[in-house]
C-alpha cells in the first residue's frame, strides 16, 4: 500500500508538472474555498472576539467535510485493480499540489518587471501574497515573488506530499482545506479571530515540512550551483525572524542560495546587507524550489523501490 502511494505520488507530482490544473468548474480546491464561503456564512457572528468559537467549529466542518468526501474517493480507488487504481490515485491527489500555477505566476512577475511594466508586476504579485502591493518598488515586487515561490514549497509541494503519505487522499485534502482556510481568514484584520483556528493548526501542520523544505532547497542549490554555504548560513540565523514560525524556513535559505535580501516593509528583512532581488532571481528561485520538488519525489519513489527490491532479496534468500 505504501509503495503504491509512492507511485501514486510520483505520477500526480508528474501530471501537475506537465497538465497544471484543471477548470475551476472540476477543481477540489475551488470547492474547497466555495465550502469555506458556505461555512463562514453559516457560522460566523459579528463581534471579533465572539468569532474564536464559531472558527473553530467552522474549520471543524469544513475539514470533516472533506475527509468524508477524500475517504469515498479512496475507498473507490483501492477497489480498482493494479494500475487503474494508481492512475485514479494520482488523478485524485494530483489537485492538491499547485506548484506549476504558482511557479507560472511569479514567472510572469519577471516578465512583466523584464518589459519595465511595473504597474502590471505589481497586480500579479497580489495573487501570489497579501501584503499591499500598490507603490512597491521593482525590487520588492521581485522580492515578494522569490519569497512566494521559497514558502508556497511547503505549502505546494512538501506538507500536502508528507499528509498523503501518512494518511492516503483524506490527509491531503484535508491538509489543503486547513491551508486554504489560513490563506483565507489566518491573518490580521477582518478576519483575526474567526480565522486562529485556522492559522494555528496550519502553523502545526507546517512546522516540519517547513524545515524539510528548507533542507531541500539547500540541497538543490548545491546540486545547481548555488551558493550553499550562504544559504545554510542565512537559514539558521534568519530562519525564525518572521512571525509566522515556518515562513522564514525556505524564505531564509533562497534568499542565502541566491545572495539577495528578501524584505516585507515593516515585517521583517532577511538577507540584511545583500543586494536586492531582480527579475534574474525570481527565475533562479522558480528553478531551485523546481529541483527541490523534483528531489523530494523523486527521492520517495525511489526509496520505495528500494525497499521494495531489499525485502525481495531478503525473502528469496531466507532458507525454507
Amino acid at each position: 500500500m505504501f509503495r503504491q502511494r509512492l507511485v501514486s505520488l510520483l505520477v500526480a507530482y508528474l501530471l501537475d508538472s506537465a497538465a497544471g490544473e484543471p477548470p475551476p468548474a472540476a477543481h477540489p480546491v475551488v470547492w474547497v474555498g466555495r465550502l469555506l464561503d458556505l461555512v463562514e456564512g453559516l457560522v460566523r457572528p459579528r463581534g471579533r472576539r465572539a468569532e474564536l468559537i464559531p472558527g473553530f467549529i467552522g474549520l471543524g466542518a469544513a475539514g470533516l467535510g472533506s475527509w468524508v468526501f477524500a475517504a469515498y474517493v479512496q475507498r473507490g480507488v483501492n477497489r480498482l485493480p493494479g494500475a487503474a487504481a494508481i492512475l485514479a490515485e494520482a488523478m485524485a491527489l494530483k489537485p492538491a499540489f499547485a506548484a506549476r500555477m504558482l511557479w507560472a505566476e511569479a514567472l510572469t512577475v519577471a516578465e512583466l518587471l523584464e518589459v519595465g511594466d511595473l504597474s502590471g508586476a505589481r497586480r500579479r504579485v497580489r495573487s501570489l501574497v497579501s501584503r499591499p502591493t500598490d507603490g512597491l518598488p521593482a525590487p520588492l515586487v521581485a522580492s515578494a515573488a522569490v519569497e512566494s515561490v521559497a514558502e508556497n514549497l511547503t505549502d505546494s509541494i512538501v506538507a500536502p506530499t508528507l499528509a498523503y503519505l501518512v494518511a492516503g487522499l483524506p490527509g491531503a485534502y484535508f491538509y489543503r482545506v486547513v491551508n486554504t482556510a489560513d490563506a483565507r481568514w489566518g491573518y490580521r484584520g477582518r478576519f483575526e479571530f474567526f480565522g486562529k483556528a485556522a492559522a494555528r493548526l496550519d502553523d502545526l501542520f507546517n512546522f516540519v515540512p517547513a524545515r524539510l523544505a528548507a533542507a531541500l532547497l539547500l540541497a538543490a542549490g548545491l546540486i545547481r550551483g548555488e551558493d550553499f554555504p550562504a544559504g545554510l548560513k542565512l537559514w539558521l540565523r534568519d530562519g525564525g525572524r518572521t512571525a509566522s514560525p515556518n515562513a522564514g524556513q525556505t524564505m531564509s535559505a533562497m534568499a542565502g542560495l541566491l545572495g539577495v535580501r528578501l524584505e516585507k516593509p515593516g515585517h521583517y528583512i532577511l538577507g540584511k546587507g545583500l543586494r536586492e532581488p531582480t527579475p534574474a532571481d525570481i527565475r533562479r528561485a522558480v528553478r531551485t524550489a523546481r529541483a527541490a520538488g523534483w528531489a523530494l519525489v523523486v527521492g520517495l519513489a525511489g526509496f520505495g523501490f528500494m525497499s521494495g527490491f531489499i525485502r525481495g532479496w531478503r525473502c528469496r534468500r531466507r532458507p525454507f
